[in-house]
């Protein structure tokens, strides 16, 4: 086993004999054969939509934190066997090393991670009903390179690749969730709890939040969000359910103390699930491509979900318990901040705003993380802070005000709405006449799975440059990968606050 996909990856080179997240050395060789298998899938020549839902769920399948199911990573190889039918004449390389050279095993190794990434929010949009073939068939193109021979040069123009078609894929998640449940508004959502027994239901997929919605309607059951499905809340289509009471806890990372005391049932829609402890082990649900060994799966039936079980249980339940009692302003995607184009434009030229800093990403166990926190607790007055996913909870519990009525952090809403930061930045910049770069504008990046590294990749593509990543560099990027990435993106990691903060030009030496 060596698993070095995630930043929590055990130091030196990743992880050997289990993995930080739970991950066994069984369950990785399973994953590794899988990733095998769709790589000999998408290089058969097989099409369509029964092998392009292969390749993408067994992707996300394998993104950190996603499926502890040994049996359905097993399951769905032998669903991609099937498919490929007769042997493909590639070598199917050993996903432990990809290649013998270090810096060419590196930029498969990232390409590879990118394309999990990729896979995930593609999968959000295919749930919705959108797809894209010039996505699908890159995926395919890709997978099938990492069998091939290449240049660094062919694959870092395939790395680069990724993040434009990253990009495509962000721009066609955010069409599938605005045109499906409306355009986000600024919305306030409460922390604390009700009376009622409740639901709990965590992860990206909104549809699987709708779908539960509708069920739980006038059964006495209160519906609330976990981690990064908070930004639900913001979309117009689901004000109208007054059984989505509010948010409970804040990122996946604390899910076992804050299950624990939810006391009702937890429906885990994606990633971002943990291995249970026993006290809500027999309340957590999982559904999609989301699996914990001896947990029901929800299973989709033409398109539909059948929550009654978890609803039923509920009933049996105690309302949750109290950790939390405060509001939360989300809401500000792209079409929202664009509508404030006037004020801010006009505060950046007035000088009331000196600076915006993305703090956007993921958050995680690691105790370095409180750095964020300290970071914007410490940026001056006039600088506003743009977040998206669920770094956004070491953010949103600080009292940063506002500066002329523009909040000072604006929060877009789910990793992918990434998406909504560039829209944002790109506006920006065509408004005063320059480009990213020359925005007094700051990235400071945390980042932890492979999500995150399909969005680095989108904002290298788009030109962004001196992007400032932590809370640790990632362990399957090489030295002389590295080495590239800094001279030619200006990537660094990050150290103290106050040393970071003149890096960033926000602070004077």
């Amino acid at each position: 086993m060596l698993c070095r996909q995630c930043e929590e990856a055990c130091a030196p080179a990743g992880c050997t004999k289990i993995g930080i997240c739970g991950k066994t050395e069984e369950l990785s060789t399973a994953m590794d054969t899988l990733i095998g298998t769709l790589i000999e899938l998408a290089a058969s020549g097989r099409t369509g939509s029964e092998a392009d839902e292969i390749i993408v769920d067994g992707l996300f399948m394998t993104l950190s934190n996603t499926n502890f199911d040994e049996s359905r990573i097993v399951s769905l190889t032998e669903a991609a066997r099937h498919l490929i039918g007769a042997p493909v004449d590639i070598r199917v390389p050993d996903i432990l090393s990809l290649d013998a050279d270090e810096d060419l095993r590196s930029l498969k190794e990232l390409l590879l991670l990118g394309l999990k990434g990729m896979a995930a929010y593609y999968h959000h949009a295919r749930v919705l009903g959108y797809g894209d073939e010039t996505v699908t068939a890159f995926i395919r193109k890709a997978l099938t390179s990492l069998a091939k021979s290449l240049s660094a040069d062919e694959l870092v123009a395939l790395n680069m690749e990724c993040g434009t078609v990253g990009a495509t894929v962000l721009a066609l998640l955010d069409k599938a969730n605005t045109e499906t449940y409306g355009t986000p508004e600024i919305t306030k959502v409460r922390t604390g709890v009700g009376r009622n027994p409740g639901i709990l239901i965590t992860g990206h997929d909104l549809k699987d939040l709708e779908q539960l919605l509708e069920q739980t309607q006038g059964t006495g059951v209160d519906v609330y969000t976990h981690g990064e499905m908070l930004a639900a809340s913001s979309y117009p289509a689901f004000k109208k359910y007054k059984n989505l009471v509010g948010n409970y806890g804040g990122a996946w990372y604390a899910q076992k103390e804050e299950f624990a005391r939810f006391n009702g049932p937890i429906v885990a829609t994606t990633n971002c699930v943990l291995i249970p402890k026993e006290t809500y082990a027999d309340r957590l649900y999982t559904t999609g491509t989301a699996g914990i060994p001896g947990t029901f799966n929800i299973p989709c039936v033409d398109g539909k979900k059948d929550f009654s079980r978890v609803i039923e249980q509920a009933k049996k339940c105690a309302p949750p318990e109290q950790i939390d009692d405060r509001e939360l302003t989300i809401g500000f995607g792209h079409s929202q901040v664009l509508s404030l184009a006037d004020a801010i434009v006009g505060a950046v030229k007035s000088g009331a705003i000196s600076r915006f800093v993305v703090m956007a990403g993921c958050d995680g166990h690691f105790g370095k993380r409180t750095y964020y926190t300290e970071f914007a607790e410490s940026l001056p007055k006039d600088t506003v802070i743009l977040t998206a996913g669920c770094a956004k909870y070491r953010l949103n519990r600080l009292d940063l005000g506002d500066i002329g009525g523009i909040p000072r952090l604006i929060d877009a809403g789910q990793c992918n709405d990434c998406y909504s930061l560039v829209v944002i930045a790109l506006k920006l910049a065509e408004v005063f006449g320059t480009d990213v770069n020359g925005l007094p504008l700051s990235f400071n990046i945390s980042w932890y799975e492979q999500k995150a590294v399909l969005v680095l990749l989108t904002l290298l593509s788009l030109g962004v440059k001196d992007i400032m990543l932590g809370p640790r560099l990632p362990k399957f990027i090489s030295p002389g990968i590295l080495d590239v990435l800094v001279k030619n993106f200006g990537i660094k990691g990050n150290s103290t606050v106050r040393e970071d903060m003149v890096i960033l030009n926000i602070a004077e030496q």
